[in-house]
């Protein structure tokens, strides 16, 4: 039968390179995505045209926020999980900036706490009652200021409450201790403009990609720069993402040929890619998203209309294609959903929130990995 001329061929060791491998076992081989419905997406969402590299939205079991477009300053608007459907336009805001917004990012610790960061070169922090604003938010619970230019992206620490790293133009990082809304330490080791950041899972270490094309691992306690080495060649911009707890970092970005490309890398040796590989010719910047239960990383490119996902393993060759999600329509931007807002008994591993390129939508879209319920 074919089931058992498969099964044999995958226990059949190869004699030579060009014998027949079998297929790697996985447990998220299968793994897709499933668009939400129009009544179930978030519709005349004003969505900002800025050009900035940030994802422009942020979610959590409580609300979904994005970034929108406003005649002056910078404004976001927070919507309630359930509220779905058509927004009216007079819903109320969240503003303040005096610039466009160019972050958003929500309290780990808190899901009625979101932080905004802008042009404005200032950080601050909102309190979001439970059920959604009522009326325009202007006055912010924190104003951090510090920096000499735009602020361009900003990251909790995933495990002391309180604190807030913030990479801006003027090649600083700085963290904060929101609390006090005093500086902690102030990191200024780059020579260039901070294209990304990444903390791994116990904020012990920061990985950044810089203009300079340079990979950095950082002692965020001391400052201190642990490793450097050269990232990618092309002339675009990098992005960064700790790979959870396996001492390895995964980057995007360009080859000399302006090829999209991934890298994994070591994190105590940077001197040369674990894994190189080239994904193809489009010119958008590719973002990469980390699960760190199911060791699955997500790449998406802004204007692209499909999300890509590879599996991490701690062996050669460390990233595995699994498959990708496609659509029609491409995307501005994209949120996620910490995994405690997942729908886990429905199979559900991840949760992108799509911000459509071509229309005023935000549309949750499930990655879920089939299984029996």
């Amino acid at each position: 039968s074919v089931n058992k001329m498969v099964d044999t061929r995958e226990c059949t060791k190869p004699t030579s390179m060009n014998s027949f491998r079998g297929i790697r076992h996985s447990k998220f081989r299968h793994v897709y995505g499933k668009g939400a419905r129009k009544d179930q997406c978030y519709e005349n969402v004003l969505i900002t045209q800025k050009s900035h590299d940030t994802a422009a939205c942020a979610a959590n079991p409580k609300f979904v926020a994005t970034v929108v477009e406003v005649a002056g300053g910078g404004a976001f608007i927070v919507l309630p999980l359930e509220k779905t459907g058509r927004i009216e336009a007079s819903f109320p805001k969240v503003t303040g900036h005096a610039g466009p917004v160019t972050d958003i990012k929500w309290c780990p610790f808190n899901d009625n706490v979101i932080a905004s960061a802008s042009d404005d070169c200032t950080i601050k922090l909102w309190h979001i009652p439970d059920g959604g604003l009522k009326v325009p938010l202007t006055e912010p619970v924190a104003d951090l200021q510090a920096h000499q230019r735009r602020v361009t992206q900003i990251e909790w620490h995933p495990t002391a409450e309180h604190v807030l790293f913030s990479a801006g133009y003027d090649y600083q990082i700085l963290v904060w201790n929101t609390c006090k809304k005093s500086i902690i330490q102030a990191i200024d080791i780059h020579t260039d403009v901070i294209y990304s950041m990444s903390i791994n899972r116990n904020g012990s270490l920061i990985a950044t990609t810089c203009r300079d094309k340079r990979l950095r691992i950082i002692d965020p306690r001391s400052g201190k720069l642990l490793q450097e080495g050269i990232c990618h060649e092309g002339s675009k911009a990098c992005k960064v993402v700790y790979l959870g707890d396996t001492g390895m970092v995964f980057t995007t970005g360009f080859s000399h040929f302006s090829d999209r490309q991934y890298a994994v890398w070591d994190e105590k040796d940077l001197s040369s890619p674990l894994a190189l590989e080239a994904i193809d010719s489009s010119c958008s910047i590719l973002t990469p998203f980390y699960d760190h239960d199911t060791r699955v990383v997500f790449v998406a490119g802004k204007g692209d209309g499909n999300i890509r996902y590879y599996e991490i393993t701690p062996s050669p060759p460390y990233c595995h294609f699994l498959s990708q999600y496609m659509s029609s329509e491409p995307q501005r931007g994209l949120g996620i959903m910490p995994k405690r807002g997942c729908k886990v008994n429905l199979c559900e591993i991840f949760r992108f929130y799509k911000l459509h390129a071509s229309k005023a939508i935000c549309e949750p879209i499930n990655m879920i990995v089939p299984r029996k319920v």
